[in-house]
């Protein structure tokens, strides 16, 4: 699986962003608005990355947070809900705002979405609201255990942000961190985790 991709922006169309890494040219699906954050052509870029494979074909999308991409694979889930609504959900909503609609059951601000009607839209609320009872949180799979509000587990989170890393990559480290250990471990396992999820680790960008 491709988890993420570093390299230098080799261009970009109204869909899709090229991106060269190693000589290696790879056509990644954005959404408009993470399209529109890139940086112009020739200068780094950084994505992390969600690998479809079907009978008729292989494509690779691209997100610029892991929020986007939990929230996209989220979506894809939904019955009737494919890459193309998803990328076109996350063109018109931030992850905060589509949570914040879902979790309202504002099933009038989903059908905003681009090719989304009534019914889909409806579909959408139904299968997600429960996710999203906790916020953004809500977006990855498997929750932190309780031992994520020690005192031990808020220091080695503390110390990953002021790493660098966003707060959801450091939520999603810490996630099944062993009970009882101290901060330093804890840091160790979160840097473990982060390095073999294919993130960069501090140094590397």
């Amino acid at each position: 699986m491709i988890a993420f991709l570093k390299g230098v922006l080799a261009g970009k169309t109204t869909t899709t962003a090229y991106v060269d890494v190693g000589g290696v040219g790879y056509a990644v699906g954005m959404s408009q608005s993470g399209l529109s954050k890139l940086p112009e052509a020739g200068n780094p870029v950084e994505l992390h990355t969600y690998l479809q494979v079907r009978e008729d074909g292989i494509s690779l999308f691209g997100f610029l947070t892991l929020e986007e991409k939990a929230l996209f694979e989220r979506l894809i889930g939904v019955n009737g809900v494919g890459p193309k609504v998803a990328l076109a959900a996350l063109s018109v909503f931030s992850p905060q705002g589509l949570v914040s609609a879902v979790s309202a059951q504002d099933v009038a601000a989903v059908q905003k979405i681009p090719g989304v009607g009534k019914k889909t839209a409806s579909r959408i609320v139904l299968e997600l609201k429960g996710s999203f009872d906790e916020g953004l949180a809500g977006l990855f799979a498997d929750e932190a255990p309780d031992a994520i509000l020690s005192e031990q587990v808020q220091g080695a989170r503390e110390a990953l942000l002021s790493m660098g890393f966003t707060s959801a990559e450091a939520d999603v480290a810490l996630q099944g961190a062993p009970e009882g250990a101290d901060e330093s471990v804890l840091l160790q396992y979160a840097l473990k985790r982060l390095g073999s999820a294919g993130l960069p680790t501090v140094g590397t960008t």
